[in-house]
């Protein structure tokens, strides 16, 4: 494994992350061979979260797979026009919507939604009135579920992957901590999936031209970002003094360790 950095406060850092942005990819959600959804993931995912809230951590939750679980749901096939997939996408967003609601209401939690679409990030008042939904949410111990409002969304105010989606939010809610649950375990020097002698970072204190360079492309078919959105995501809340831990999503029940002092996935480390 390759490390970055040798700061030893990191592991305090991230157990003592406040408010947190989870993001969790197509592939968790959604059994890949299949297309069907996964309730086995989704609720350990909410068992998880919900136990987090508990010990005093506020969890803003950005779910990708609402066209996912609206093909599936429509028995529509991949190859379907912008008017179609839109159609998709709003009956997919309100079954997620269904299954969070219910296996969140199983642990006690609340949840909310949220639709966002990047003209509410770039006008200022609407981003002040959606920091003031994510404030007020927290506050009545609701979690916020967001998604890209893909019924509506057209090119001009697309914001087109759930990685750079997350990466807003967390800039937005002030967050301490951005996690993006991924279909790999971390960062690597190359594809692991296709090169076993890929090296994985520990720790990311810097994203470099060279570091930028090892990013590849989308893995499974339902994915819509890849490494290079989940890299650019990495930038931009970093940059925006947020750290961002990249880890697998194969099991939700290993983000425990991400906050007991554990090293998991890799972490890039804010400026």
């Amino acid at each position: 494994m390759y490390r970055c950095s040798s700061d030893e406060d990191i592991s305090k850092r991230i157990k003592e992350a406040s408010r947190i942005v989870f993001k969790v990819g197509t592939s968790t959600i959604v059994h890949t061979d299949t297309g069907k959804p996964n309730y086995r993931n989704i609720e350990l995912l909410a068992r998880v979260l919900s136990n987090l809230m508990n010990t005093g951590k506020e969890v803003i939750l950005v779910s990708s797979g609402a066209i996912g679980v609206g093909r599936d749901k429509l028995k529509a096939g991949r190859s379907a026009s912008i008017p179609e997939k839109q159609a998709i996408a709003s009956v997919g967003q309100c079954e997620l919507m269904f299954q969070y609601s219910k296996f969140f209401a199983e642990y006690g939690k609340i949840v909310g939604q949220i639709l966002l679409t990047l003209d509410v990030y770039e006008n200022e008042e609407r981003r002040i009135n959606v920091i003031n939904t994510f404030k007020k949410l927290l506050e009545m111990d609701i979690i916020p579920i967001v998604n890209e409002n893909d019924s509506v969304s057209v090119e001009e105010i697309k914001i087109g992957d759930n990685d750079t989606l997350s990466a807003l939010v967390a800039i937005l809610a002030k967050a301490d901590l951005l996690v993006i649950i991924s279909d790999i375990d971390g960062f690597y020097d190359c594809d692991p999936r296709t090169n076993s002698n890929a090296n994985k970072f520990l720790v990311v204190d810097e994203i470099t031209e060279q570091i930028e360079s090892y990013a590849g492309d989308k893995g499974s078919e339902n994915a819509t970002g890849g490494m290079k959105t989940k890299l650019a995501a990495a930038r931009m809340v970093t940059d925006a003094g947020i750290d961002m831990i990249l880890t697998s999503g194969q099991n939700p029940e290993s983000i425990y360790e991400i906050f007991e002092g554990g090293l998991k996935g890799t972490i890039f480390l804010k400026k």
